[in-house]
């Protein structure tokens, strides 16, 4: 079977991931999913697993994520893993897709440029009080 590698991104986030042949154990930066913090990071990214069933115990997959918050970090390796998945077998992309589309497809939001005038947010400025 050859290598499959594919990337994701969310935020500042960037997650590579490799699938390979084996046994289904899964590595975040070289630590087991099993021992992930926190808890829900490790939920989100059990997901694309659990919908692969049989197809994600029949190989291993490395993932290395740097850029970003825990959060975005998630995400992006959780798109890695599906992207992954859904190119070794073709019949996972409709499972994905119809579950959550954001397993297949990239968040492309991005933060608001903070504007002048505006206190630290990007929209609301400063009231006027004449007029």
């Amino acid at each position: 079977m050859k290598v499959i590698q594919t990337t994701g991104k969310r935020k500042s986030a960037v997650a590579r991931a490799t699938l390979s042949a084996g046994t289904g154990k899964v590595l975040i930066n070289g630590l087991s999913l099993d021992v992930y913090e926190p808890a829900l990071a490790r939920l989100k990214l059990s997901e694309p697993l659990i919908l692969a069933g049989d197809a994600a115990s029949k190989v291993d997959i490395a993932v290395s994520v740097s850029g970003g918050g825990f959060m975005g970090q998630t995400e992006a390796a959780r798109l890695a893993i599906a992207k992954a998945l859904a190119e070794k077998h073709e019949k996972l992309k409709e499972i994905f897709l119809n579950y959550d589309r954001q397993l297949l497809v990239a968040d492309v939001r991005r933060k608001e440029v903070r504007k002048p005038n505006t206190q630290g947010s990007a929209r609301s400025k400063r009231q006027k009080s004449y007029r």
